[in-house]
């Protein structure tokens, strides 16, 4: 698996981190988009300092991305 999306955020740092270990799996590198609504920013922060890491917000035109 290459690509992992979260439409909704696991309930727990350990699942997060369970599931984002998918695209990525045997050494490969992998891709995690999560969809995060307002109130779930909070919980995403504590998972960048649970895994000691820092997830980046995508910009709101795809194109940015290329």
């Amino acid at each position: 698996v290459c690509l992992v999306v979260n439409y909704d955020l696991p309930n727990s740092r350990e699942l997060y981190v369970h599931r984002a270990g998918r695209g990525g799996h045997f050494g490969r590198k992998g891709v995690v988009v999560n969809f995060v609504k307002d109130k779930e920013i909070q919980i995403l922060r504590d998972i960048e300092q649970y895994c000691g890491t820092n997830i980046c917000e995508c910009p709101e035109d795809p194109a940015d991305i290329i």
